[in-house]
């Protein structure tokens, strides 16, 4: 029978130690900085000495530790190829995309059956959520769709999908309202607030007041539709509510909309012109342009 630690402990440690910080390697590992911690210090008591010097919330490695990194990276990277060797082998056409959770149900879904009729050899792969993603440490993406901003990394290519309307949305009974009378509707997730388009159009912001908030545009909108009040929210998000007439604008054509870049694709450096990614690119930044 080995002898041996924890291994969640161990993954813990190394992937800590590896990135130099317990918030990174909860993210890595889908757990919480302090059940990294925990998992740490459960190693530590087992070894009965630190592993890490916790110095103003940063932390460096002991001897020890660094001794335990440079075991365990060997071991891990071992683990890693005998897994992928015996693993089954990628389709090569598959393609996993990420995506903001509202941009995916307003927008993109709607889109995708032309996507799949033009690329029925393509198997796509459709994922939601609103966490910061990194595709240096998602090996398993090929592209995510980023909602508000995005910092450049390297090794990732970063391209905005086109300027967008961000304007005062309400029902049509509402249209003329004063926007001070107004309930306002906050997304929270949104880098475009109400000062933003109050100032934009020379209004005064009304005095703080009680605000329903969504963390995503798609509620915002669906919000504004059942009259809660007026949203600040990209028109992409609401094609179909305008269409359908369910939806205006603030101030019928007199109050202006923000114009800015609000979602962005990424991939990595070297796959533009890789098969399936260069498809949906070039597919998605067409749709872009239509729109």
């Amino acid at each position: 029978m080995r002898k041996l630690p924890s291994f969640f402990a161990l993954r813990a440690f190394e992937a800590a130690a590896r990135l130099n910080s317990f918030t990174l390697a909860g993210r890595e590992l889908h757990l919480t900085p302090s059940a990294i911690s925990h998992q740490v210090r459960a190693l530590e008591e087992y070894f009965g000495k630190p592993l890490f010097g916790r110095r103003n919330r940063r932390i460096d490695l002991t001897p020890d530790g660094t001794r335990l990194l440079s075991g365990l990276t060997g071991a891990f990277d071992a683990i890693e190829a005998i897994c992928a060797e015996l693993g089954p082998s990628p389709r090569r056409n598959s393609l996993v995309v990420h995506c903001a959770p509202s941009f995916a149900a307003k927008w993109l879904g709607p889109r995708l059956p032309d996507f799949m009729r033009r690329h029925p050899e393509i198997s796509l792969q459709l994922l939601s959520g609103a966490g910061p993603i990194d595709l240096t440490r998602r090996d398993e993406l090929d592209i995510a769709i980023i909602y508000g901003s995005v910092t450049a990394s390297a090794g990732t290519i970063i391209e905005p999908l086109g300027d967008e309307d961000v304007t005062a949305l309400c029902r049509p009974d509402l249209a003329a309202a004063d926007p001070s009378h107004l309930t306002l509707i906050e997304s929270s997730v949104s880098p475009v607030r109400w000062s933003d388009w109050f100032q934009l159009n020379g209004l005064a912001l009304p005095a703080q007041q009680a605000r329903p908030s969504f963390d995503r545009g798609a509620l915002a909108i669906s919000a504004a539709c059942q009259g809660l009040g007026v949203a600040l929210e990209s028109r992409r998000f609401a094609l179909d509510e305008l269409a359908r007439g369910e939806l205006v604008e603030l101030g019928q054509g007199r109050l202006k909309a923000i114009r800015r870049p609000m979602h962005f694709l990424c991939y990595r450096d070297g796959h533009k012109s890789a098969g399936p990614i260069a498809a949906f690119r070039n597919w998605l930044l067409e749709c872009v342009t239509k729109a």
